[in-house]
């Protein structure tokens, strides 16, 4: 969809805790590897600006009549390690024509209850808080979190019912990121003998019947945990889409994420409702199906029973059954070193990936200044060359002037 026109931004439009920062930047459209991209330009003068250098800022009124003059597409305020402001991307969420919201998306905005603004493109939104982004990965699909070293559009289209100010949120925040976004912490059961399986792209059933599943969950160390769930307990969480999503989690894990098996039980708990089956996706996604599928993703391993040919086929001492606890911790440990590291070297990656771009734009700031100065160059050189020959000019006319006057004296 082509994006529309930022409409005229005013002081009133826009939360005062941005106003009042001189971390404004323009931006304008430009197509990159067949891409379209938002480059950020230093209000008032164009040249190129970047997220990291201050020099490149500048004040909300100087961006805004820059933006009116034509001269841009947009303004965009720049988050940094000194102010208390983060800011959340939500994409492709929206119907720009109807208005409609994914269910994900509206249950984050109003959780987090701050200032919210429609997006350039009108398919997502920005919610601005006031907060600490907790640590770890800061992405996940379509949600996105920075408050430091990146620049988010302004659009002042508030969203309609949200607050005008940008509000304290940490609370939320904390919520919603290990909700949507933080890696699901592996749900491990002390039910002995208890395999641990690394999930799989296409995961299997363990073939626990239900009532067997019921049972070893709830006589798992965190049984508790699930039996409060189970009976429809929502204490300690902030919502019941949270509550929702942790008990699918808990059955994803004991089901080998079967999906079916995980929809069927979940339908015999104490947190059904009727918003279960209520299509709340663009795509025609249910919420329910959508929970249990978030909930596979998040879950990075999965209960495998200890098979009982494995079991009659190879008799093990106790011995062996110590040894085999241990080398399953080990191996359980690793894989989740293993993912540290592999999220590690992805967030690595993107800040990478980031500063490549700063230092592509860097470098045609850079170029242009130079072709300026080349310029300039030429033209002093140009007027050299100009003096130089009117003062040969100048030196000749004398010349022949003084040769005159002394052939005249001496009569020739």
């Amino acid at each position: 969809m082509t994006e529309e026109p930022t409409e005229m931004l005013t002081k009133e439009s826009i939360p005062e805790e941005l106003v009042e920062r001189p971390q404004w930047v323009c931006w304008r459209r430009e197509q990159r590897d067949g891409k379209a991209t938002k480059i950020p330009v230093v209000p008032g003068v164009g040249s190129f600006a970047s997220s990291t250098d201050p020099e490149t800022w500048g004040d909300f009124e100087t961006a805004c009549d820059y933006l009116e003059r034509g001269r841009a597409d947009g303004v965009g305020f720049v988050f940094t390690e000194e102010d208390p402001i983060v800011g959340v991307d939500l994409d492709d969420c929206r119907d720009p024509e109807s208005g409609d919201t994914d269910d994900d998306a509206q249950d984050i905005i109003t959780r987090l209850d701050s200032y919210t603004e429609v997006s350039p493109s009108g398919t997502g939104y920005h919610v601005l808080i006031q907060g600490s982004l907790p640590e770890g990965r800061n992405r996940r699909g379509k949600i996105e979190c920075y408050d430091t070293a990146r620049f988010f559009t302004v659009t002042g289209d508030r969203v309609t019912g949200t607050p005008t100010a940008v509000s304290q949120r940490q609370d939320a925040l904390e919520a919603i990121h290990r909700e949507y976004i933080a890696e699901e912490t592996p749900t491990q059961a002390t039910d002995t003998p208890t395999g641990v399986t690394e999930r799989e792209e296409s995961s299997s059933s363990t073939s626990l019947d239900d009532d067997t599943l019921l049972e070893k969950a709830k006589n798992a160390s965190n049984g508790a945990k699930f039996d409060r769930l189970w009976n429809g307990s929502t204490s300690g969480y902030d919502s019941n889409s949270e509550a929702d999503m942790a008990l699918c989690c808990l059955l994803a894990f004991w089901s080998g994420g079967d999906a079916a098996q995980m929809d069927q039980l979940f339908r015999q708990s104490g947190l059904i409702r009727e918003k279960w089956d209520e299509v709340h996706y663009a795509d025609g996604s249910t919420y329910g199906e959508k929970t249990v599928e978030r909930a596979i993703e998040r879950t990075s391993e999965f209960y495998e029973p200890r098979s009982k040919e494995a079991e009659t086929d190879t008799p093990t001492t106790d011995g062996d059954n110590a040894d085999e606890t241990r080398s399953r911790t080990y191996l359980v440990e690793k894989n989740r070193l293993l993912r540290e590291r592999v999220n590690s070297l992805e967030a690595t990656l993107d800040e990478r990936n980031e500063r490549i771009e700063e230092l592509e734009v860097e470098v045609a700031r850079l170029t242009d200044a130079d072709a300026a100065q080349t310029g300039i160059s030429d033209a002093v050189d140009v007027d050299d060359d100009r003096r130089t020959e009117a003062t040969d000019d100048e030196g000749e006319s004398e010349t022949s002037s003084l040769w005159g006057r002394t052939k005249q004296l001496f009569g020739e």
